[in-house]
């Protein structure tokens, strides 16, 4: 005897939702040495790979939020901060290492029409650049936060629906690891 039987079409799946640290790049990555766009003016703060690295190890997802108001100014181009970013990306790799996304605002409010300007939801403090990473990556906002060396940062991630912590120069690595393993608990 034949049994039929009607079987449920599939849907599909939504990824689980990941832990997040979006990191804010000059001065918290790397050194600010004012508008880096450049490989050669780049240098890595101690402790950044190893802070990328240790996100990476835990399972996360890492992302680089950054304001590129010297595009708006006129200082450099987008596609000289997406080489900057690619070269980022190539020196994690050597060390076991990536950055899943990275987001930069053009914009500045202040500088003239022939160039991106005005108000925008990406240029922090607003969170466009945080939120569009979260929805793109399924983020779990109860195991994300943001690291940044400016008040705009944690104002950004607040607005995001996300912590945000205030962290000094050359001290990434401590701040990651204590953050987390709290929320790995």
């Amino acid at each position: 005897m034949l049994i039929l039987r009607s079987i449920p079409a599939k849907t599909p799946r939504q990824p689980a939702k990941r832990g997040a640290v979006f990191f804010d790049r000059d001065g918290c990555l790397n050194e600010d040495t004012g508008y880096v766009y450049r490989w050669a003016d780049f240098r890595w703060l101690p402790g950044a790979i190893e802070a990328v690295k240790l996100v990476n190890d835990a399972g996360w997802l890492a992302f680089v939020v950054t304001n590129q108001s010297g595009i708006a100014r006129g200082y450099y181009r987008a596609s000289d901060v997406e080489l900057l970013h690619a070269r980022m990306a190539a020196d994690l790799a050597k060390h076991g290492a990536r950055i899943d996304g990275f987001r930069y605002c053009p914009h500045h409010p202040n500088f003239p029409a022939e160039r991106p300007t005005g108000a925008c939801a990406c240029r922090k403090p607003a969170p466009g650049m945080i939120l569009d990473l979260m929805k793109a990556w399924n983020v779990d906002p109860g195991r994300a936060f943001m690291v940044g060396d400016r008040d705009g940062d944690v104002a950004a991630a607040r607005a995001g629906g996300i912590p945000g912590f205030l962290v000094p120069p050359g001290n990434v690595l401590a701040t990651i690891r204590r953050e987390v393993r709290r929320r790995n608990r």
